[in-house]
């Protein structure tokens, strides 16, 4: 839910501001870019330059930034546009009490004011603070305002008193708006199966018969399928690609076999599921123990067939949402449509080799997608991260009309 989101830290003059370089290296580790500004008490408590260095962005303190050569402005609307989420961590009774009453003396007081984002805030005082009056009118009217309060827990406090007003851990406060984030997403609670990259065939010990995909279609849609609050099972064949997003399970695997072994070791548990690899249709029928040597004869190899991945699932699917994805060369759509039917899938995405800028180991695509109803829909070339963004589109409206 974090990954690619630009998260503003503000943080307050507490003694719990040291957590906070725990909490944006957690933040950085979601995936999230974090930009941080400070009130000028809270430079007390934490180092800007440790900030700073762990966001790899400047921290900031004031409406006005000068040295020796020039005079910059901060400026705080510009700052609360950058932001998808604002986070104020610690909040101190202080800056809540100035918060919920619109008081507006220093920069970060200035951007909350000017976010147009989800704001959340996670208090951090001493436990008659917490419980006094005044500060649970701060909570509340800034709940009402549409902000997030993240609450405090109980424990040893700086006081050397025991109770509640301790910031949530960094941990917590992560976990926190990540579902919270989630809350309301077309996919939130569901888990997503989704198959990607080309399997290789082993000939000997050295070589193999594999494809050109890349695994970027459905390394993308396993992107999206995060991004929309699913937990993505993401099953890959051998690819140069990398998956670091938050809500992604990525299991590889090499041949066609092993990739059929972990579908059906998943499929029971998911809503959705889509098979975007390549998957060799045939393997060699023997492996050589050893590498194969040259001669001047020709090389025969015998194949046999592998197990349909995508037909297997059909057979047994439940209530899951099955799709397919066709490569054709010729007459695309009737074979699109008897691939749709034959194994028993809700919806088949088609592409064509004809289409300039489509097919494997390109950085676009272009699709047409068919449901069981054999509704056709086509559309333009795009990125494949653009085309992930309309299949889930088309998927999402199905599973929840």
């Amino acid at each position: 839910m974090l990954s690619g989101k630009n998260i503003l830290l503000g943080i307050t003059g507490g003694i719990a501001a040291y957590k906070t370089t725990f909490l944006v290296r957690l933040l950085i580790k979601a995936g999230a870019q974090v930009k941080i500004v400070l009130t000028e008490s809270a430079s007390s408590f934490v180092s800007p330059l440790t900030l700073a260095t762990l966001s790899k962005n400047p921290v900031l303190t004031n409406f006005v930034h000068e040295d020796a050569n020039s005079v910059d402005w901060n400026n705080h609307v510009e700052l609360g546009l950058w932001a998808d989420v604002m986070l104020i961590a610690p909040a101190t009774a202080n800056t809540l009490s100035k918060m919920a009453n619109g008081t507006c003396d220093n920069l970060l007081l200035a951007t909350y004011l000017s976010a147009k984002c989800p704001v959340y805030f996670a208090p951090a005082m001493d436990l008659d603070m917490y419980k006094h009056p005044s500060t649970k009118h701060s909570f509340d009217r800034l709940t009402s305002f549409g902000n997030v309060m993240i609450p405090a827990t109980s424990g040893e406090l700086a006081s050397g008193l025991h109770g509640e007003g301790r910031m949530a851990e960094p941990e917590d406060i992560v976990a926190f708006m990540q579902n919270h984030l989630a809350t309301g997403l077309p996919l939130s609670g569901k888990k997503v199966l989704i198959t990607a990259g080309p399997t290789y065939e082993a000939i000997d010990p050295v070589r193999f018969v594999g494809n050109h995909s890349s695994g970027k279609m459905g390394y993308e849609l396993a992107n999206v399928a995060a991004a929309l609050g699913a937990e993505v099972i993401l099953i890959s064949g051998p690819s140069h690609l990398t998956m670091n997003t938050t809500g992604v399970k990525l299991i590889k695997v090499v041949s066609a076999d092993e990739m059929y072994d972990a579908a059906h070791a998943h499929f029971d548990a998911v809503a959705v599921a889509i098979a975007a690899a390549a998957v060799a249709d045939y393997r060699p029928k023997t492996i050589a123990d050893q590498k194969i040597k040259k001669s001047e004869n020709d090389l025969n190899i015998s194949f046999i067939k592998n197990k349909d991945i995508l037909l297997s699932l059909g057979e047994i699917k439940k209530n899951q949402f099955l799709v397919g994805f066709a490569l054709e060369t010729e007459n695309e759509v009737e074979y699109a449509k008897k691939k749709l039917i034959k194994k028993n899938l809700d919806a088949i995405v088609l592409n064509s080799l004809n289409d300039a800028g489509a097919g494997f180991g390109k950085p676009t695509n272009k699709i047409t997608f068919i449901d069981k109803n054999l509704t056709i829909k086509a559309f333009e070339l795009k990125t494949k991260a653009e085309v992930a963004a309309d299949i889930w589109g088309e998927i999402v409206n199905r599973i929840h009309a």
